[in-house]
């Protein structure tokens, strides 16, 4: 069972829509060996419940808490830092370059050399993880987050009042195998990018931490489609949020035809 958290609290219940997603199919190729398989069609409620819940909302948080859409409102630049004994930097460029060319609007381009980042993601050994904690955030935080969640992997994102993130930092292990490495590595991602929550209810996303997946499914990349569309801004509500999304999944195209028509 994969354990992570985001550095974000705000926890919005909602109703359960009727679990009638369709289209499966076995996991893309890249994916690790027995990653499951995805639904690749959903209605418009599906979608609308998966970014309300994951959009609003996470486990634990440092400072006030967020009240709206937290996301980047300007190009992102990622900065690759390796420091494990296992060398998976190229396949973390590979992670990024996937979510660049499959994401409209997101902008992501790596940073080049010392240049500044906006999400840094530090591969580092298991034995590591909480020294490299620490050493981001101190002791005290960082045993109230292990006692709290025994994380397997960790991100940490900063915004400003107005919902822009300003900051993001990953940390990934790199030592336990391609399957830890991969669901962390996704996984993270999304976290960094503005989807700050987790739903252990929901079969289809990457963020149930229920569930071991390790590649971009169909249904958070349509969650992530949403969030940078320029019609969902940083700072929105949930209810100005909620008006907007069924609209927005219709022009997109994202959620399967009405049965019937």
């Amino acid at each position: 069972m994969k354990r992570s958290f985001a550095a974000f609290i705000f926890i919005i219940s909602l109703s359960a829509a009727a679990l009638a997603a369709s289209g499966k199919q076995p996991a893309p190729p890249g994916s690790f060996q027995g990653a499951p398989p995805q639904y690749t069609r959903f209605s418009t409620a599906e979608l609308m419940r998966g970014f309300l819940a994951l959009t609003f909302g996470s486990d634990l948080r440092i400072g006030a808490v967020p009240h709206g859409i937290r996301r980047f409102d300007h190009p992102i630049r990622v900065a690759v830092i390796a420091s494990g004994s296992v060398g998976r930097a190229a396949a973390m460029q590979r992670v990024l370059d996937e979510y660049a060319q499959k994401v409209p609007n997101l902008r992501l381009s790596i940073a080049a050399g010392t240049a500044p980042a906006d999400i840094e993601v530090r591969l580092i050994d298991e034995k590591d993880f909480t020294s490299a904690l620490r050493a981001a955030f101190g002791a005290k935080i960082t045993k109230t987050f292990v006692a709290r969640t025994d994380p397997q992997c960790m991100t940490s994102v900063k915004s400003s009042a107005d919902g822009g993130i300003v900051r993001a930092v990953s940390f990934i292990i790199v030592d336990k195998g391609d399957d830890v490495f991969l669901d962390c590595a996704y996984h993270e991602l999304l976290h960094a990018f503005g989807l700050s929550s987790h739903d252990q209810r929901n079969p289809w996303t990457s963020l149930n931490q229920k569930r071991m997946v390790g590649y971009l499914s169909v249904y958070d990349r349509a969650l992530l489609t949403l969030l940078y569309d320029p019609r969902i801004q940083p700072g929105m509500t949930a209810r100005q949020a909620r008006a907007r999304l069924p609209r927005l999944i219709q022009d997109l195209g994202l959620a399967a035809p009405a049965q019937g028509k």
